[in-house]
């Protein structure tokens, strides 16, 4: 099953993985500071399994991990602004927007760029 897994394409695996790292922490942080109790309890759990999945699913990559880096941290500061907006409902600031910009510029360069 994992040789199957592993014949999908790099970007599907990192897509995935930052899913998980930033939905798991937007859960985790949800349980510290909205909620007590059993809750707060059930959703760490659901966070630490959703983080556990992030470092699982990107290390079933076909690929060694700085192959990929760029195109991961571009991909992160993507997926954390969507996950920021739909979790907390915060619009990115201009000096985000700004700083983003230059973060998927770099991890498009990392990726893309050939000497």
């Amino acid at each position: 099953m994992i040789k199957s897994i592993q014949n999908l394409h790099p970007i599907i695996f990192v897509l995935i993985a930052t899913i998980l790292e930033v939905s798991g922490d937007a859960i985790v942080r949800m349980a510290i500071y909205n909620h007590t109790g059993s809750i707060r309890l059930a959703l760490m759990l659901a966070g630490a399994m959703l983080l556990f999945g992030y470092g699982f699913s990107l290390n079933l990559a076909p690929v060694e991990f700085g192959q990929v880096v760029g195109l991961y941290i571009a991909t992160l500061f993507i997926v954390w602004q969507v996950i920021n907006f739909i979790a907390f409902r915060t619009v990115p600031s201009i000096p985000i927007m700004a700083g983003g910009s230059l973060i998927v510029a770099g991890g498009l360069l990392i990726t893309f760029w050939k000497n």
